[in-house]
C-alpha cells in the first residue's frame, strides 16, 4: 500500500504555496535547491508553486510517496511577510 502524505496549499490571488515542513526538505536532499521565491518561518517553508513545490512533489514521487492537498485560500495571506528561503 502506497504512502499518502497530505499538504496544505496556501494561496491568494496572485499566488500559491505548498507548506511543508523544513525537515522534509532535509530528507529528501533538496534543501539546497530551493529558491529564494519561496518563504519560511519556524519549520515551515512556503514553497513557491511554479518550480520550488513542484521540485518537492516530483523528489516525494521518486519515493513512492502520494501526495494529496487541502487548499487554503485567503484575500490577503501573511506568507509574503514571511522570511525569504535561504540556507
Amino acid at each position: 500500500m502506497k504512502e499518502i502524505k497530505t499538504y496544505v496549499f496556501h494561496s491568494d490571488p496572485g499566488h500559491g504555496w505548498l507548506a511543508v515542513k523544513i525537515s522534509e526538505l532535509i530528507e529528501l536532499e533538496i534543501m539546497d535547491k530551493v529558491s529564494s521565491c519561496s518563504y519560511k518561518k519556524g519549520k515551515t517553508a512556503y514553497l513557491e508553486e511554479d518550480c520550488d513545490a513542484s521540485l518537492f512533489i516530483d523528489a516525494l514521487k521518486k519515493k513512492g510517496i502520494e501526495l494529496k492537498f487541502r487548499e487554503s485560500f485567503q484575500e490577503h495571506t501573511p506568507i509574503r511577510s514571511y522570511e525569504r528561503f535561504s540556507l
